[in-house]
Parts: C-alpha cells; sequence; structure tokens
C-alpha cells in the first residue's frame, strides 16, 4: 500500500495552512489585501473617469461675467476694468463696449492711460482709442470685443464669445437708453 509509506527521516513535512486571526490563513489574508487593492485603482480609475464628464460651471474669465458698476454709474468716456473678465467696459455716446485687454500685436496686456485718453501697449507701441480702433503701432486689427448684456442697470459680459474685428464699426456698441 502506497499510502502507508512514511517520509524519508529529515525531510520536511508537507506545509499545512495555519489559521491566523479569526480562523483566515495567510494566503486567504494576502488574496484579500491583493484583491481590495486592485479593487480600490479601478475604483479611483472609474471615478475620475467620470468627472471628466461632469459640467464644470464656469465663473471669471470664459464664462458670464457681471460688471461691478451699474449702467447708471458709467459716464460717457469712462473706462472700468474687470479683472475677474480680462476686459475693459468703455461707455461711449454711442454705447457700450466690452474690449478684451490682450493686444491683438504679441498679446501684452493693453493697460489704459486717462491722462492720454487712450490704451498704450507697454510691449511695442500699439496705440488704441476709446472703442478699441487702432491708430498707432503694429497693431494689425482693433480690439477684440466681448458679448454684452445689458438688463435693467445691470451688465453682463460673455468672456467665452471673444469677437475679433478688421475694423471699428458703430454696429460694435451695445445701445443703451
Amino acid at each position: 500500500m502506497a499510502d502507508d509509506k512514511k517520509a524519508p527521516a529529515g525531510a520536511a513535512a508537507p506545509p499545512v495552512a495555519t489559521p491566523v486571526a479569526d480562523g483566515l490563513t495567510r494566503r486567504q489574508v494576502l488574496r484579500s489585501g491583493m484583491f481590495a487593492t486592485v479593487g480600490a485603482f479601478f475604483g479611483t480609475l472609474a471615478g475620475g473617469s467620470a468627472a471628466m464628464f461632469w459640467p464644470i460651471k464656469l465663473t471669471g474669465f470664459g464664462g458670464v461675467v457681471s460688471v461691478p458698476k451699474k449702467l447708471n454709474e458709467i459716464k460717457v468716456g469712462e473706462v472700468v476694468t474687470v479683472r475677474e473678465g480680462k476686459f475693459y467696459l468703455t461707455r461711449s455716446e454711442e454705447g457700450l463696449m466690452a474690449l478684451y485687454w490682450k493686444c491683438v500685436h504679441l498679446g501684452c496686456t493693453v493697460p489704459w492711460n486717462q491722462g492720454a485718453g487712450k490704451f498704450l501697449c507697454p510691449c511695442h507701441g500699439s496705440v488704441y482709442t476709446l472703442d478699441g480702433q487702432n491708430v498707432a503701432g503694429p497693431a494689425p486689427r482693433p480690439l477684440d470685443m466681448m458679448e454684452i448684456t445689458v438688463s435693467g442697470q445691470d451688465i453682463t459680459v460673455n468672456t467665452g464669445k471673444i469677437t475679433q474685428r478688421s475694423t471699428h464699426d458703430p454696429e460694435h456698441f451695445t445701445k443703451v437708453g
């Protein structure tokens, strides 16, 4: 009978699963840890992938920005700087205009110079009027404009809708009463 044979003297006995805490074997603990790690990895991967499809509410530049001043507070010839939206709101006799503050030549921020009554680009000397029309320097066209909505005394600007212009046209102004 082959089953009655004994192991030769000095040979190691076959490994026996020894239970650890709660009656689990070491192999079961390692297997459970491995599956928990793999499950956590794929759970994190699925959560990150699902977050890509969740819509982001844009505020600030790229979304709709409220102008901090009311319509009746803005005088003709005044320029309001709105840092959150990266634009200047100008008011003239023709109406309102939201001008993107980026120079169309090389993208420098063009500040309003109150003394000169013009936008003066510090990089290469482009000069723009209150309506954004280029009058001097290397800029090839007027400043870009953004869409304006006026509701009562509140003014909002859609900074996600930037329009390039080849020349200034009085129709570019948003008429206000």
